[in-house]
């Protein structure tokens, strides 16, 4: 198969390029930098998208924005996932799998409601579809952790059953080897988990001493943090890497 992926320089995308060569199939990561298979394509613009896509079975969408406000989320994930389906439908490509986020049904809110937005895209648009929603990452917390400056990091109330980015990568290649089904079963990891608890392990494991503080946001998107709806239900598969075996792994970077 060849399979293109979106994102493919991110934290789950490496593991799915990396997945999907494994398998035997061809790869083509989808970049705005120049250098990776196919530099100077633009998710939002369309730049050199056609052209990428030529040939190709499946695309891996795990394109992604930072940011915690609902406009910004919508108007990313909508132009983004809109841009690709145009230019898989227009490359004839047969199959789109978004990865999106366990749980986010009743948090229509912050960066969530750009993910929720993303889902009606795919699911409304032109290429038959896949959407896997997964659990958060055991990244994660490294990079709440990395986003905030000084000796105290605050860190939101959220109950989480996280997962390996590497088991996710490998999910998603396997559904891209197969027949679109419009959603797949959500994957979750292995334990249940508490944020503040893995930023602590964390920063004990690098050996960094640092304050970590909880704190409960405001609002709808707070609320969802905090229910334990992100850890997903009893149907979910599971994992099996826990955020410990994790942290001995080569996939976690020492000290960020």
């Amino acid at each position: 198969m060849r399979i293109a992926v979106a994102g493919g320089t991110g934290v789950v995308g490496r593991h799915a390029v990396a997945q999907a060569r494994a398998a035997g199939h061809e790869v083509v990561v989808l970049s705005r930098a120049g250098g990776v298979d196919v530099g100077g394509v633009d998710v939002i613009t369309g730049a050199g998208l056609v052209e990428a896509l030529q040939g190709a079975d499946a695309v891996i969408d795990v394109t992604n924005t930072t940011t915690l406000s609902a406009a910004k989320a919508i108007a990313f994930f909508e132009t983004a996932t809109r841009t690709l389906l145009a230019a898989e439908e227009a490359a004839g490509v047969g199959h789109h799998v978004a990865l999106s986020i366990v749980g986010i049904d009743g948090i229509d809110a912050s960066y969530y409601a750009g993910k929720l937005a993303q889902e009606r895209a795919v699911a409304t648009g032109p290429v038959p579809f896949t959407i896997a929603r997964a659990a958060q990452f055991h990244e994660f917390a490294g990079q709440v952790l990395s986003g905030m400056r000084g000796p105290v990091a605050l860190l939101p109330t959220l109950l989480m059953r996280p997962l390996a980015a590497r088991e996710v990568g490998a999910h998603l290649v396997r559904l891209a080897e197969g027949a679109a089904t419009g959603r797949a079963s959500d994957l979750v990891g292995p334990r249940d988990e508490v944020l503040l608890d893995v930023a602590r392990r964390q920063l004990a494991y690098d050996g960094r001493r640092r304050r970590v503080v909880g704190m409960r946001l405001p609002g709808a998107y707070g609320a969802g943090l905090a229910s334990g709806a992100l850890r997903g239900g009893a149907d979910a598969r599971q994992g099996r890497i826990t955020f410990d075996e994790w942290l001995r792994s080569e996939d976690h970077p020492r000290g960020e």
